[in-house]
């Protein structure tokens, strides 16, 4: 895109950026300890505040919103202003929503880890910190719609990102209000948590994630977008049916099977956003898949990953399958192959592309940025892998009457080990990369020569 004539000042985009490395170093940290006392129950025991039952909200909610969502939205403080050849509306107001974010993640441990919580999944977050969400997003939707509204005339027609940044604005207000109203009791509860818990991954990291993979594929490759008119079919496709598959979460459970059945046939029709977008990202990196740097291959990885997540998802969702594998470690598999293997990929390209360009100088390392995309994409493997296999026979064991649940616990111990020993060299890929951005930030030299 041609930005002649506009000084960009990206204060709050490096800095939202500098911020979601240093939580997400914290956060997968904490993963580790809850990985480790899989292996040696008495790891760290006997100290409340650390108990597997409140680190584990801790762990989610930092990768999920310390990480992952603040990583985004410095992307989109980037991203936003160039696609619509003008500055971001307010750097004042982006530097604010980044102070009130640090205060939400860090009340947030310490809420959760005194035990105060509201028990739901993705919303353990106490009444006054869903409030400064509320108030942070509100912030954040503002800077970006005045940006959009304030594009220049060259850009009337936007580019497919910003429909998926604004399908987020809105679809995260819809979803965290509704999510968190005080109206819900019994079966209604669990719906609506589950509504919430799976259209969190779709219709906020998905569109999120989405459009940062389609500005950063292009831009990182050098390809034009495979074909315009898949994006938005993949776009409005994703935004009349994602809404309606949270009940397959909660398949055979005390909810009308008519309902069930409605998420069912939902989840299945999500192939049709998922292949358009795969066929665009795929598409779109042509030619570059074997002499591709890092950036590219944590593209094509992400997308990889985004494909099997989707496929996965469709078909756990169906009754025969949804029976193995529901409450077993496959889904513990499958949920951080959406948001580690795809979306934190796509984040990671996304800071690699941008640090440089608003820096002004080469990351510090490409060697590095190798080491850390084979460490996490090695580690991962091993550690969704062994979630699948065993999460999988934990379910046809469960199916077992004679088997009695302790057994079945036990035979999960090899596969544990491997997550642990996988998780480990992640944690290691990570602190790679935020080494890396860390020396970028102080301005540091290139100690040895990129590989190609």
């Amino acid at each position: 895109m041609n930005n002649a004539g506009v000084v960009h000042e990206d204060t709050s985009a490096r800095w939202f950026i500098y911020t979601s490395v240093a939580f997400f170093l914290v956060t997968i940290l904490i993963g580790l300890l809850m990985a480790t006392r899989f292996v040696f129950p008495e790891f760290l025991g006997g100290i409340a505040a650390i108990s597997t039952g409140r680190i584990r909200p801790i762990h989610t909610n930092g990768v999920l919103f310390g990480w992952l969502l603040a990583a985004n939205m410095g992307l989109a403080y980037f991203v936003v202003p160039r696609l619509c050849g003008t500055k971001l509306y307010s750097e004042k107001l982006g530097l604010a929503t980044l102070g009130l974010w640090i205060v939400i993640i860090l009340g947030a441990v310490v809420t959760l880890a005194s035990g105060d919580t509201q028990a739901k999944e993705y919303l353990e977050l106490n009444t006054t910190l869903d409030i400064m969400v509320t108030i942070a997003w509100v912030m954040f939707a503002v800077n970006m719609f005045v940006t959009i509204a304030k594009r220049s005339k060259e850009r009337e027609q936007m580019y497919v990102s910003l429909w998926y940044l604004m399908g987020t604005l809105v679809w995260t207000a819809v979803l965290w209000i509704v999510g968190n109203l005080p109206v819900y009791s019994g079966v209604n509860d669990a719906n609506v948590n589950w509504w919430f818990g799976h259209n969190a991954v779709g219709l906020i990291f998905t569109p999120m994630g989405l459009a940062m993979a389609y500005y950063y594929i292009p831009k990182s490759t050098g390809n034009p977008l495979y074909s315009h008119k898949l994006s938005i079919i993949g776009f409005w496709t994703i935004a009349f049916l994602y809404i309606w598959n949270g009940a397959h979460h909660i398949i055979f459970g005390p909810i009308p099977t008519w309902l069930q059945t409605v998420a069912i046939l939902f989840s299945i029709s999500l192939l049709i956003p998922v292949w358009t977008a795969v066929t665009n990202f795929y598409g779109t990196l042509r030619g570059k898949w074997t002499q591709g740097n890092y950036v590219v291959k944590f593209l094509v990885a992400g997308t990889t990953f985004y494909l099997l997540t989707c496929f996965q998802g469709p078909l756990h969702s169906l009754r025969t399958v949804n029976q193995i594998v529901s409450k077993t470690d496959w889904i513990i598999g499958h949920a951080h192959m959406a948001v580690f293997g795809a979306f934190s990929f796509f984040a990671m390209a996304g800071i690699y592309y941008t640090l440089p360009r608003i820096l002004k100088r080469p990351m510090y390392s490409d060697r590095l940025g190798e080491w850390h995309f084979w460490l996490s994409f090695v580690g991962f493997l091993g550690f969704a892998v062994s979630l699948w296999i065993g999460g999988f026979l934990q379910g046809l064991q469960w199916m077992d009457y004679t088997i009695a649940f302790l057994d079945t616990v036990k035979s999960m111990f090899p596969y544990y080990v491997v997550r642990l020993f996988s998780a480990a060299i992640m944690i290691a890929a990570q602190l790679v990369f935020a080494f890396n951005v860390y020396k970028t930030a102080r301005g540091g030299a290139q100690p040895a020569p990129a590989i190609a």
